[in-house]
Order: structure tokens, then sequence, then C-alpha cells
């Protein structure tokens, strides 16, 4: 009798440690209990992030976040609600420590002094910052000393631009602003002869300007921009949902069907930097 019984004990002790360790922590647990994921994204960012004509928000990094959301109800085994948190370039990392938000989408690049603070998910677009003029001006022939050049401030785009200025020895003002749309309409009013930011950022501005063909785009880019989603430091069981998710759609190329809508259906085929990081980005089971 005794001997059947400690049989049962060690039976229920044997099947439950699975179970145990399959306990929810951290943002998953948050998630869970509250039944909602609170998603940053920055609401001026096309075409990773923006309002729509109705007012939500879409683009790119949404698309993997809304899939990587799907993935976390799939994981806890019940609905969330997603809660879209705007924020910006200097709050964005503050807001995700505060809990303000569980997960930041938009551009926002991959740096190590950024992984101090946060962490980041698998890469999820590479791109490089770039400069863009009114199409009607003077730069390409004189170049930019004595120009005034806007950037956001807290930037990655902001450190890489300085740095170019120092290597070639130009003279320009950089003029900082909070926003991509408040350095663009300083472009519009010549107060400033040139906005930087990331490539892919400027052709989104380029697909939503009405009057696209004021301005120009140089192609060249000065920096290397490896895009990630962040979220809270030492989350490990949440960051691996989200690479989870965002494997599977390279794997799956569900990443280039998402390319296609927000920028292959304007720019064409997908770089060979892109190429390289679907093949990069798989990562088996």
């Amino acid at each position: 009798m005794i001997r059947s019984t400690l049989l049962v004990c060690l039976s229920i002790l044997f099947f439950a440690a699975p179970l145990a360790a399959e306990e929810l922590t951290g943002t998953l647990a948050q998630i869970k209990k509250s039944g909602e994921i609170k998603i940053g994204y920055r609401a001026s960012e096309p075409p990773m992030s923006f309002l729509d004509a109705d007012k939500k928000p879409a683009g790119y990094s949404i698309d993997v976040c809304d899939a990587i959301a799907e993935a976390v109800e799939k994981k806890i085994g019940s609905d969330i609600k997603v809660t879209y948190v705007p924020v910006t370039a200097e709050g964005r990392f503050k807001a995700l420590n505060n809990n303000k938000i569980d997960i930041l989408c938009g551009s926002t690049t991959k740096t190590l002094a950024r992984s101090e603070i946060v962490d980041f998910t698998q890469l999820t677009f590479v791109t490089g910052a770039a400069l863009m003029m009114p199409r009607q001006n003077d730069t390409q022939k004189e170049g930019f000393t004595g120009k005034k050049i806007g950037v956001i401030k807290g930037s990655t785009t902001l450190a890489a631009l300085q740095e170019v200025l120092k290597e070639t020895e130009t003279q320009a003002e950089i003029v900082l602003f909070n926003t991509a749309s408040a350095g663009v309409d300083a472009l519009h009013k010549k107060k400033i002869d040139a906005f930087s930011a990331d490539q892919i950022v400027l052709i989104g501005i380029l697909l939503a300007e009405k009057d696209s063909g004021a301005f120009m785009l140089d192609r060249n880019v000065f920096s290397f921009e490896p895009f990630a989603l962040a979220v809270r430091r030492n989350d490990a069981d949440f960051r691996l949902v989200a690479d989870r998710e965002i494997s599977s759609l390279h794997r799956s190329k569900e990443i280039v069907k998402i390319y296609e809508k927000w920028i292959g259906r304007h720019l064409g085929q997908p770089p060979v930097l892109f190429e390289a990081l679907i093949k990069l980005n798989a990562t088996p089971e």
C-alpha cells in the first residue's frame, strides 16, 4: 500500500514538472493578467509605422508586430487586446522600461549602446542614412558647406551625419527636430537645405508627399542601419516568442509579402541586403 502511494506521488511530480516549466514570466505573465499587449509605434515614420488615412497605425513594422501579437495569444492560450501607443524618438525606450509599452515597433536601429538599456529581437529590416533635398537646389554642385541639414534628435542618423561631416571636413550646420514631419515642414519652408534620416524613412516620406516631385532623394547611404524591435531587458521568454515569429515570417517568405505591400509596390524587387536578411533570419526551430 505504501509502495503504491509512493508511486502515485512520484508520478504526479514527474508529470507536473513540465507544466511548471511552462509557467509564464515577465511580459508574457503581465499580458496574460491584463489581457492586453501594448505596442509602441512612431506615428510619422512611413512606411515602417505611421497613421493611415483612417488615423490607424499601419506600416511594415506594424504588420510584423501584429503577427507577434497573434503568436503571443497562442503562447498564453487566450485572446488579448492590442493597444497601440504612440511614442517619440526621445521617449521610446523610457516608455518600454516604464511598462507603458510591451514592444517597440517602427524604425529603431539596433546598436550595442542601446542594448545596455533594452533588448532587441532579430533584425526586421536593413537600411542606411541618406539625404533628401529640394529638387531645385545647388547642393549637388557646391556641396553642403555652409548649408543647414535637419535630422531627428536622439537618432542614430545624427551620430552618422556628424561623423560623415567630420570625415569629409564639411562645415554644415545640423538642425535638430523632434519628428520627421517637423523636419520635412522645415524643408518645405526652406529653413533647412536638406533633411537626413534612414533611407527607407525618406522613401516613405516621398510616397506620402502630395507633391513628391518637389524633393529628390540621394540614393547613396552613409551608414548601416539594422532595424529591430525592442523589448525589455532580460525577458528571454517574451523575446523568444517575438524571435520565433520573425523567423517564421522569413522562413515562409511572408515577410516578402509585407515588403511588397509597403515598399516593393513602389520600389520593385527587394535590395540585395534584404534578400540576405531573409536567409539569415530563417532560423530553424
